[in-house]
Parts: C-alpha cells; structure tokens; sequence
C-alpha cells in the first residue's frame, strides 16, 4: 500500500486565467462567425452576379442576393458577439442560396 507523494502538487487553476481562456476562445468564436459571414456573402454575391450575367430566371440571382444579404447579417451579428444567431443565420442564408440554386 503505497500512496501518491505528488498529489495536491498540481498548480491551481485561478479564476484570472480561466477568465482569459474564456475571454480568448469567445474573441476566437467571433472572428470565426464573422469571417465566415463574410465569406458566404462573397460567394452568394459573386453568384448572384454570374447568374444574372446568364439565362436564368430572375427569382434565381434574387434568391442568391437574398441569400447573401442575410450572410452579411450573420457576419455583423457574428462580429458583435451574437454567435449563436449568426451561426443560424448563416445557415438559413445557405438554405435560400440553395433555394435558389434549384430553380435553375
């Protein structure tokens, strides 16, 4: 019956640097969200712009747009914080560029 002499030798984690592993993973959430936002709105943008150029119906480059407009969003809300409504507000502009990608 040998015990450990090591234990309780583990430093402590102090509130201060739990803060700062909180504070560095939310500002790292919010750089994410809005960058993605602002990548989905680029991309709903230019194909919104390489649809209207085309034969398309007009419903298909709006619903890009749409799509795009509401990416732009999630991006500002992202970079507020908001990640969470960003998140499912970049999913939902996904799904009208999609939309719009079927009625093509």
């Amino acid at each position: 019956m040998s015990a450990r002499t090591d234990s309780g030798t583990e430093p402590a984690i102090t509130e201060a640097e739990d803060l700062a592993d909180h504070v560095g993973q939310a500002r790292q959430a919010r750089w994410l969200a809005a960058g993605t936002g602002v990548l989905l709105t680029l991309a709903g943008l230019a194909a919104s712009l390489f649809k209207l150029t085309g034969s398309a119906p007009a419903r298909v480059p709006a619903a890009y747009a749409l799509g795009a407009l509401v990416c732009a969003l999630a991006a500002l809300l992202g970079a507020r914080g908001r990640t969470r409504r960003a998140l499912w507000l970049m999913i939902a502009g996904t799904m009208v560029m999609a939309l719009g990608d079927q009625f093509d």
